[in-house]
């Protein structure tokens, strides 16, 4: 498959859910620890996301990267734009900028406890 095929089918899968995480493994099984910190994030917040399984697709696996020129997976969306990596991803959670964001972009979640 061509890069355009694969940057195609990268760009139809971003826009087909308002947050899209391209992971190592799957939500209920993550195949790296960081990824296993992004589903974790994620799901405190009770946000519907899709995962995408980069193991299961070598040209998905390459093609993230070249995409969105960010060297590692995985890589979380919201409302097709790239939001960063773990490090990111956590930062922003544990800053409140991700829940900002989110409410900011209208993606609906469910009440996490103030606990």
């Amino acid at each position: 498959m061509s890069t355009e095929d694969t940057n195609t089918r990268i760009k139809n899968e971003i826009e087909s859910s308002d947050v899209v995480l391209f992971m190592k493994g799957t939500p209920q099984a993550p195949q790296c620890g960081f990824s296993m910190q992004v589903v974790q994030i994620l799901n405190h917040l009770g946000v519907p996301y899709k995962a995408i399984n980069v193991l299961a697709d070598g040209e998905i696996r390459d093609g993230i990267k070249a995409y969105s020129s960010w060297p590692t997976i995985p890589q979380l969306y919201v409302k097709n734009e790239f939001i960063g990596g773990c490090d990111i991803a956590k930062e922003m959670f544990q800053s409140g900028e991700l829940v900002a964001l989110l409410d900011k972009e209208g993606v609906p979640r469910a009440q996490a406890s103030k606990a």
